[in-house]
């Protein structure tokens, strides 16, 4: 089909070259978005004031179809926020210290909870309760820093992330931009990663191997000494090995972590004077603490065990209803909502109003902080989406928006291999190229209109695609290939350079995304 450009088809594609350029130099993308979105307007529609009105109605567009992932960002973290107060984020990692007894064995219990946590609540709050609680006993069982800080970049911020099955952020901005369905690409998106992910972590582990020493305490004297400057600063030395996180920051003692740590009172001391009523309230409320961290442990991970078995058993029979995407999140918001509740009412009994807004506002603040900068990123892609561009240019409820990428897009075919490899390798060379900005999220739409456009020339479906350039961006900017992502978190709690922690990281990675994207095109 011929398609007729228009000055505002160049424009538009200008902005997208710039964009991908600013990447290349590591630079943040905003201001060339909303300068695109911009010129983009303006050129269509030959009026300034709708120029100008295209820059809020961008982000306002974007903002409504994204607001539901900003919310159960919130959620979630508000209620990690309830779980750390009582310190039962630190009991539910506790019982994995037992089994780690070894390199091998260590490299794959950090592998597996890393995993587990990060595919429910995100790497951000996994590292720093893996960093404080496993990785001590991990150094202590010989295996080598650089070792720990691959598994948990491949298995947090590269597997778990880039397939985001059980929150479904990625598959959600993925979809959205390629018109397909989340739940197609969350499952697509799934089996690359762990064919991604499992390669890289075996490419890791052998190369490691030799490394990996006999289990000895004088490998967690050494590890701890290590200067701060280099590998950020060294937490305090628990007596069950743990260490208080890095970044100077103090862990917050609640009598449930003060009661695990600190050294008991010997009987002499206890005899030397007597119990008043009010020590033996601080007594009584201690152990009190200590049974709700407890239980909390054990509620949360059975809590989502139970949605876990509930999805399955909606997904493959028809005992209960099927799942899609939209409200699978929305239960996974509401667990931790209910969860949140319960936390805080545990926590501060008088007070429970005013410390579950607390947590609420803390889990908004870090989603936007985490999340604010796709908004007007992904207001410019919309704009060459016809589903959005209407309202975004302030045409009328019935008009019909430009195609502004699909129409470039067609009017390239001539020019484009139709290859189905080819295609699938550029969508995720694209992704990985987008992925240099360090968030890992801002390239999504960019990836997945693409997908929607390329898909049908090359005889793909676009699902396919859009997972494909979704595992290029995530793997690349959400923390192992790029050293000014979250990967710096990583390489602070294992205490190895950050820059050799990405250059280990490149190969396995890479190796796997190839591996990947060859076996999707066979198999999808």
């Amino acid at each position: 089909m011929d398609v007729s450009l228009t000055a505002a088809h160049w424009v538009y594609l200008g902005g997208i070259i710039v964009i991908l350029g600013t990447m290349l130099m590591r630079k943040n993308i905003v201001v060339p978005a909303v300068i695109g979105t911009f010129l983009t307007a303006f050129v269509f529609s030959d009026s300034l004031v709708t120029g100008l009105a295209s820059i809020f109605n961008a982000s306002l567009v974007a903002a409504r179809e994204l607001f539901n992932i900003f919310l159960i960002i919130s959620l979630v973290t508000a209620m990690l926020g309830a779980l750390r107060q009582m310190g039962a984020d630190r009991l539910m990692v506790a019982p994995f210290r037992r089994v780690m007894r070894g390199g091998t064995s260590s490299f794959i219990v950090l592998a597996v909870v890393t995993y587990t946590i990060s595919l429910f609540f995100w790497p951000t709050p996994a590292v720093p309760l893996i960093g404080a609680v496993l990785i001590p006993v991990a150094i202590r069982a010989g295996l080598p820093p650089m070792a720990v800080g691959m598994a948990i970049a491949i298995c947090g911020q590269g597997m778990a992330l880039s397939s985001d099955y059980i929150i479904k952020v990625a598959p959600g901005l993925s979809a959205k931009s390629a018109g397909v369905d989340p739940d197609v690409v969350a499952d697509r998106a799934l089996v690359m990663s762990l064919i991604v992910g499992l390669t890289a972590l075996l490419i890791a582990y052998f190369t490691q191997r030799r490394h990996m020493r006999r289990p000895a305490p004088e490998l967690l004297t050494d590890w701890e000494s290590r200067a701060e400057s280099d590998f950020g600063k060294p937490g305090g030395d628990a007596p069950d090995g743990g260490a208080t996180p890095t970044g100077g920051a103090a862990i917050n003692r609640t009598p449930a972590a003060a009661a695990t740590s600190a050294t008991p009172p010997t009987s002499t001391a206890v005899l030397a004077e007597p119990v008043t009523a009010s020590a033996r309230q601080v007594i009584d409320d201690t152990f009190k603490s200590i049974r709700a961290a407890k239980t909390f442990a054990v509620l949360v991970p059975t809590a989502y065990l139970a949605f876990i078995v509930y999805l399955m058993v909606g997904k493959f029979t028809d005992l209960v209803p099927d799942l899609k995407g939209g409200d699978a999140a929305a239960m996974v918001g509401g667990i931790a909502a209910l969860i949140l509740f319960a936390a805080a009412a545990t926590n501060d009994k008088k007070g429970f109003l005013e410390t579950t807004s607390e947590h609420l506002i803390d889990g908004l603040v870090f989603a936007f902080k985490a999340m604010g900068i796709v908004i007007p990123i992904a207001g410019f892609f919309f704009i060459g989406n016809g589903d959005f561009s209407a309202a975004i240019l302030g045409l009328p409820a019935d008009a019909t928006g430009p195609t502004l990428l699909f129409d470039l897009v067609n009017a390239a075919q001539s020019h484009l291999p139709r290859n189905a490899f080819v295609t699938s390798f550029g969508i995720l060379a694209i992704g990985m190229i987008a992925g240099l900005e360090g968030s890992g999220f801002t390239g999504l739409p960019l990836t997945g209109s693409l997908a929607g456009a390329l898909g049908p020339a090359v005889g793909m479906d676009p699902a396919t695609l859009a997972a494909i350039g979704q595992m290029g961006n995530i793997w690349s900017g959400g923390g192992t290939l790029v050293a000014w992502s979250s990967l710096i978190a990583v390489a602070g709690f294992a205490r190895v350079p950050v820059l050799e922690l990405a250059r280990k990281c490149f190969v396995p990675v890479v190796s796997g995304l190839v591996l990947s994207t060859a076996l999707s095109v066979l198999i999808f």
